[in-house]
């Protein structure tokens, strides 16, 4: 009762989602500095233009 069986039994393994989270989180480390730096650059260029 714990423990349903799933109605396809063929199909079980093919059954689990595919997370786009868990695929994208291993880059973190590369693409938030990089994020940082390139919107770092565009405030300081918007900064020097109106200044």
């Amino acid at each position: 009762m714990s423990h349903p069986t799933p109605a396809e039994h063929g199909h079980a393994a093919a059954a689990q989602e595919h997370d786009a989270v868990e695929s994208v989180v291993h880059l973190m480390p590369l693409v938030l500095p990089l994020a940082g730096g390139v919107l770092m650059l565009l405030l300081a260029s918007i900064a020097v233009f109106l200044a």
